[in-house]
C-alpha cells in the first residue's frame, strides 16, 4: 500500500458529516475548507448569510458543504439549526463548537451586556447546541465532539477575564462530555489555540507593546497561522484518534512551555 493510501486509511475524513459553528470566523473558515478538502460533508453553521454562502459556495467547488443559519445567543434558533442539519444529512458525525468571540478590556470595565454576550455564544450557546446534536449522536451509539478552547483557558492577560473564565468552563465541559458519553461511543476533546494571528486578532499583533510581549512568551517568536490548527482537527475529526477523549490539546509555539528562555551558557 502507498504512503497516500496509508495517510487515507488512518486520517480520511471522507463520508463523515461534520457541524461546525463559527464557520465564518478566521479559524472557523480555515477549518471549513481543510476539512472539506479531506472528504468532510460540512454542515457550516453561523449568522451572517452572505458570508456563509460565499463560503460554501467556494468549497462546493471540489468539496461538499451546506450553509445553516445559527444564532448561537437564541435557543429557537440553536434547535432550528440542529433539525435542518439532521434534516439535511441524516446524522452529525463529528460536531465542531467553533464559534466565539472576545472584547479585550479590564475585569472592572465589563458590563452586563458584554458578559452576557460572551458568556452566552461561548459558553450557554455551546452547551445548548451540543445538548441538541448528542440527542442525535445518542441515538446513532456513536459521535465526536471538538470544542475550542484557548491558551487562555490556562494562561492569562490582562483583559480578557470572561473570555478566559469561558474557555476554562469548555474545557471543563469538555471533560464532563468525555464521561458520561462515553457509553453511547461519543468522544469529547478540546484544542486549545494559542496565540493565533486572525483579522480580529490583527490589532494586538500590530501593538508594539503587545506584540513584544507575546513574542517573549511563546518559544518560536511568532502568532500561530489559522491554517497550524487544521492538522490536529483533521486527527481528532477522524478515526485516528479513536482512543482519545477527555483531553485538552494546545497548539501554541512553545508558549505554556516556557516562552523565549533566558540568556544561558552554551557551546551553540
Amino acid at each position: 500500500m502507498s504512503i497516500g493510501a496509508n495517510l487515507e486509511k488512518i486520517f480520511s475524513l471522507e463520508n463523515k458529516v461534520i457541524m461546525l459553528t463559527g464557520a465564518i470566523g478566521g479559524i472557523g473558515s480555515v477549518l471549513a475548507k481543510g476539512l472539506a478538502d479531506v472528504g468532510a460533508e460540512m454542515a457550516l453553521c453561523d449568522v451572517d448569510p452572505e458570508k456563509l454562502e460565499k463560503l460554501t459556495a467556494e468549497i462546493n467547488e471540489n468539496g461538499k458543504a451546506k450553509a445553516f443559519s445559527l444564532n448561537i445567543l437564541k435557543m429557537d434558533s440553536i434547535k432550528s439549526c440542529v433539525d435542518s442539519v439532521i434534516k439535511e444529512f441524516g446524522r452529525v458525525d463529528v460536531l465542531i463548537n467553533c464559534a466565539g468571540i472576545n472584547k479585550r478590556e479590564g475585569f472592572l470595565d465589563v458590563t452586563e451586556e458584554t458578559y452576557d454576550k460572551i458568556m452566552g455564544i461561548n459558553l450557554k450557546g455551546l452547551y445548548f447546541l451540543t445538548q441538541e446534536v448528542v440527542k442525535h449522536m445518542i441515538k446513532a451509539n456513536k459521535g465526536n465532539i471538538i470544542n475550542m478552547s484557548s491558551h487562555n483557558a490556562v494562561g492569562m492577560l490582562g483583559g480578557v477575564s470572561v473570555y478566559g473564565a469561558t474557555k476554562s468552563a469548555v474545557t471543563a465541559l469538555t471533560r464532563s462530555m468525555a464521561i458520561e458519553w462515553a457509553k453511547y461511543n461519543i468522544r469529547a476533546n478540546a484544542i486549545a489555540p494559542g496565540h493565533i494571528l486572525t483579522p480580529l486578532t490583527t490589532v494586538t499583533w500590530e501593538h508594539p507593546e503587545r506584540a513584544k510581549y507575546l513574542r517573549e512568551r511563546i518559544a518560536m517568536g511568532r502568532p500561530g497561522e489559522p491554517e497550524e490548527i487544521l492538522g490536529l482537527t483533521i486527527m481528532l475529526a477522524s478515526d485516528a484518534s479513536s482512543y482519545m477523549s477527555g483531553m485538552m490539546y494546545h497548539i501554541d509555539g512553545g508558549c505554556l512551555a516556557g516562552g523565549q528562555p533566558w540568556p544561558f551558557d552554551t557551546k551553540y
